[in-house]
């Protein structure tokens, strides 16, 4: 008899051990196994950055202001931004601007300048009027500051800092940024003008397609007949409406943040506008190169709005016929009597 109450108390402490055993053992269930691993502790030590932004996506603090957006300390899209601003954009600029420039001046060592094959004759004929020269150089000219002020925001803390003081720095980056806010409005204009008074000359033609097969007469020594505009002058036409349209658009966004998109929309504008404005950059130079020292006589049609005649027929035979059909032919020699238009 004596031995059942031990045995019964042996048993009772076992089941007080199972017992404690359970309770100290959490219970897993497959949907709380499955949640474990994406599970998120703030407070806990083992916390990652990576992972508390991947599961809050925003962290946002507190404030009184009314622009509640201002509340966002950080968020995952905002290091993806800064990635391509201070990385991705800096390359897509370096190697367009000193690819095109690279490829030019090899251009120029094999092929140099493209010269007047007949010489000049002395007798000019009229290539654009005042007005049309008036709006390209206001174009160009803030063009030329937009793009180098605009150059500062991406190059200048890298290039520019080291070569001189943080004052100095400073100075010149707030000037820019005023003359690059509001030369923006002369320029949109110039685009606007650029696009009305040349569209008629810039549309797509089957001259245009014999033109490109012969390389425009800037390789090999075909010079293929040209209107008013050939088919190079169109592409630059047709880059400078759209570039610069969507230059003007995303640029007024930046300016005027927050009234037409998001935070997330603001950023991909950023984006937009930089791409594009180191790609229309690059192209200018080019354009630039052909309109000066790549072209003999070239400059004289924005210079002094007249070309020489030999000129016009080399590389616009088609325009020149349609000038002299309608009476607006070639002026005379200086010093020289009129004679009929050729």
């Amino acid at each position: 008899m004596s031995t059942l109450p031990r045995t019964f108390r042996r048993l009772a402490a076992m089941i007080a051990l199972l017992g404690l055993a359970l309770v100290a053992t959490p219970i897993t269930t497959p949907a709380l196994a499955q949640q474990q691993p994406n599970s998120v502790n703030p407070t806990a030590d083992a916390v990652k950055e990576d992972q508390l932004l991947n599961q809050l996506r925003i962290v946002n603090g507190r404030g009184t202001i009314p622009d509640v957006k201002s509340y966002n300390l950080e968020q995952p899209r905002g290091r993806d931004w800064r990635q391509f601003q201070e990385v991705t954009l800096p390359w897509i600029g370096a190697i367009a601007i000193l690819g095109i420039l690279a490829l030019l001046v090899l251009f120029y060592l094999m092929r140099g300048m493209v010269r007047l094959e007949n010489g000049r004759s002395g007798r000019t004929i009229v290539r654009f009027n005042a007005f049309e020269r008036f709006v390209h150089w206001m174009t160009a000219t803030c063009f030329v500051i937009l793009g180098i002020t605009g150059l500062n925001i991406t190059f200048g803390r890298k290039l520019l800092l080291p070569l001189m003081s943080p004052e100095a720095f400073t100075a010149w980056s707030q000037a820019g940024k005023y003359a690059h806010n509001f030369l923006s409005f002369p320029f949109t204009l110039g685009v606007v003008l650029i696009f009305l008074m040349w569209i008629a000359w810039n549309l797509p033609s089957k001259t245009d397609v014999a033109w490109l097969k012969d390389g425009g007469g800037m390789v090999g020594g075909k010079h293929p007949p040209a209107g008013h505009f050939n088919a190079g002058q169109k592409l630059v036409y047709w880059i400078v409406v759209l570039g610069g349209g969507a230059m003007a658009a995303t640029g007024y966004m930046l300016m005027f943040p927050f009234a037409l998109t998001d935070v997330a929309g603001m950023q991909n504008t950023a984006m937009v506008h930089g791409v594009v404005a180191v790609l229309f950059f690059a192209v200018m130079i080019a354009h630039a190169y052909i309109g000066t020292i790549g072209m003999e006589g070239a400059f004289e049609a924005m210079g002094t709005g007249t070309v020489d005649l030999n000129w016009a027929k080399q590389h616009h035979s088609k325009w020149v016929e349609e000038e002299v059909a309608t009476g607006r032919g070639a002026t005379p020699p200086s010093g020289a009597a009129a004679t009929p238009a050729e």
